[in-house]
């Protein structure tokens, strides 16, 4: 199976919106995660890779707070954006919260639940530092 390309979306350097300038939802979820103070955000190119979407986000917050805060705003943005009605799954708990906005699926942890599903290391990537 072909490993996703992947890459951590903030570098320091270069705005997380403009990690892939190609594709205005993907740059809307990055520019909305950063927006809202995610950590370790990571975006893994699945195009031509996989049927459930072109790229997939992953994401901390420091609380279920945080975490359940972030994913209702991205709703709200790509709703605003044009991006239809995004669907939301695990927001009572929040430990862990999946936005699906079709071509871009979003995973907001908390940093525990994160390392203990590792779904980096599932699609081939040790960590947000971007070492492979």
């Amino acid at each position: 199976m072909p490993q996703a390309q992947l890459q951590p979306a903030s570098t320091g350097a270069t705005p997380p919106a403009m990690v892939d300038s190609d594709d205005p939802q993907l740059a809307l979820v990055l520019q909305s995660l950063d927006d809202d103070q995610a950590q370790d955000l990571v975006s893994i190119d699945l195009e031509g890779k996989s049927s459930i979407a072109d790229h997939m986000v992953i994401a901390s917050g420091r609380s279920t707070r945080q975490v359940a805060a972030m994913a209702q705003k991205l709703s709200e943005r790509l709703k605003q954006g044009g991006f239809g009605n995004p669907r939301i799954e695990g927001l009572p708990a929040a430990d862990w919260v999946l936005v699906d906005a079709g071509s871009v699926i979003v995973h907001i942890f908390r940093p525990e639940v994160r390392s203990f599903y590792n779904l980096e290391r599932m699609w081939g990537f040790d960590g947000p530092s971007g070492a492979a």
